[in-house]
């Protein structure tokens, strides 16, 4: 693990798939690896209904944010109520994450830079700009960029600045 102390650590709930959506977002997030696992003995998989030997859970940084994933069964699923966001500096990083992110997923969860990856788990690519132009002082180009983001699905920033202005 990193040497700063990170108090809150997102915890994601798989059924049986969190080694594999721990090594698809490896892959998709730079500045990423694995730290640990822990897996299932007699004991606990019998109480949860997964394999003995069996990965429980993997400790895992995503560009130098700890998360853990847990296979705990089909008992939850992610919903739209949390999601994790990610602040892109360009449309090129905008771009690279939604594909990456969005292949799979659900399609109709996709609107205002939201989406739905392929394990059901929401995020928000979001560019640094976006928030300015929504928040800029004159409450015409706010209104502007903000009704042109409304209408899309992954955020065009060239798009947002052409209603600002």
């Amino acid at each position: 693990m990193t040497d700063r102390f990170q108090r809150i650590t997102p915890f994601l709930w798989f059924d049986r798939q969190a080694e594999e959506a721990v090594h698809y977002y490896l892959d998709t997030f730079e500045r990423s690896r694995i730290v640990g696992e822990t897996r299932y003995d007699r004991a606990s998989a019998q109480v949860s209904g997964q394999a003995e030997g069996a990965i429980m859970t993997i400790a895992f940084e995503l560009d130098g944010q700890a998360f853990t994933a847990l296979n705990g069964g089909p008992h939850f699923k992610f919903n739209e109520a949390v999601s994790l966001v990610v602040n892109c500096r360009s449309q090129d990083e905008v771009d690279r994450y939604w594909e990456r992110l969005s292949a799979g997923g659900d399609p109709r969860a996709q609107q205002c830079g939201w989406l739905k990856d392929r394990y059901g788990l929401s995020w928000q690519v979001v560019p640094e700009e976006l928030i300015r132009l929504i928040g800029d002082p004159d409450p015409g180009r706010a209104q502007r960029a903000t009704q042109a983001m409304l209408k899309m699905k992954k955020i065009d920033l060239a798009e947002l600045r052409r209603a600002a202005a």
